[in-house]
């Protein structure tokens, strides 16, 4: 499937129904009177939020919701029907905005969360509600007021305890599947994930947590360059941050300097991401040798307060510490 986390849409409530304008015509009731009864509501657009669902696909075909019209009034003070509701289903996680100023209309961080995006236009009074003792027979009745409308852009954003980030090839994926079941591509060239992967860890005592890879990040990412920008929004709901920094005796560049690349990015896009929780994981130990880089970036972590640790997905080697930090870092936030 897809993955698909961004999209705008037009939504337009149903109008609401026109009051009706009638008499009665009975027999043995010589006076008869106003019997016109009011047009229905029009329906409302709504948006609910359901954990079967992961991508905002669907949207991404469909730009254009239009909700039901409510019915007219009819004589003898029958009201017209309300417009059915139109309830669109989309993915826990998703914040809906404003198009057009940007202002948060909601945020669906929960199953069964639900808003009223447009209001559904009132129906109108029938001509019943207008007579009076001086006015017996008024031959008016209320139009139907026109369903709210706007535009709106949805985006998902995923409900990780946990958020990878590192630079492309920094062993996200392959640690992902290691500590959880998600069975992440993994391959040795730039980008290989291209969509973020999620991940339940699950712990022998029953304890759990989720762990999201974020694509990665390069220089430019805050700009849009490679697949950075794309996803970062995706780091925002994570409880704590690990930042993974290939250790390995293969890359020529300072790992130091990798590690303050992509956090320099972190706080182009959104300086409240530093206030997170960060702790950094040197990955492939198995590849460090003479381990210069490890020792580098170890001493680089302890001058700044940061939680290190060095672990290999291959061997298994300082895995599970990272884990029982990781969980224990998470229900401290929770």
């Amino acid at each position: 499937m897809k993955f698909i986390d961004y999209v705008k849409i037009f939504v337009k409530a149903g109008d609401g129904g026109r009051g009706c304008v009638s008499f009665r015509r009975e027999k043995f009731i010589p006076r008869g009177g106003p019997d016109g009864g009011d047009g229905g509501r029009g329906g409302h657009i709504i948006f609910r939020a359901q954990k079967e669902l992961n991508t905002l696909l669907d949207l991404r075909y469909q730009r254009e919701y239009k909700a039901q019209k409510g019915e007219h009034g009819k004589g003898s003070n029958k009201h017209g029907k309300d417009g059915e509701d139109w309830i669109i289903p989309v993915p826990v996680g998703t914040t809906i905005k404003d198009a057009e100023t940007g202002e948060i209309v909601a945020d669906l961080d929960h199953d069964g969360a639900e808003i009223i995006a447009v209001h559904g236009g009132r129906g109108g009074m029938g001509n019943s509600h207008f007579a009076t003792a001086t006015r017996q027979a008024p031959k008016f009745a209320q139009p139907g007021e026109p369903g709210a409308e706007r535009w709106l852009v949805l985006e998902l954003k995923l409900l990780a305890d946990v958020g990878l980030i590192g630079l492309p090839n920094a062993g996200k994926s392959t640690l992902i599947s290691v500590i959880s079941a998600a069975k992440p591509k993994i391959a040795d060239y730039p980008f290989t994930t291209l969509v973020p992967n999620l991940g339940v860890v699950k712990l022998e005592d029953f304890r759990s947590f989720v762990v999201a890879d974020i694509p990665g990040l390069i220089e430019g990412a805050h700009r849009g360059a490679g697949l950075g920008f794309q996803f970062l929004r995706h780091v925002e709901r994570t409880s704590i941050l690990l930042h993974l920094v290939d250790i390995s005796d293969v890359p020529e560049t300072d790992p130091v300097e990798e590690f303050e690349k992509i956090n320099r990015e972190l706080v182009l896009y959104s300086p409240e991401l530093m206030e997170k929780p960060l702790a950094v994981a040197g990955t492939k130990l198995d590849m460090a040798h003479d381990k210069p880089r490890l020792n580098r970036l170890r001493d680089y972590c302890e001058s700044k307060g940061l939680d290190f640790f060095a672990v290999s997905a291959a061997t298994g080697k300082g895995i599970k510490e990272l884990v029982r930090y990781l969980v224990k870092k998470v229900e401290e936030s929770r």
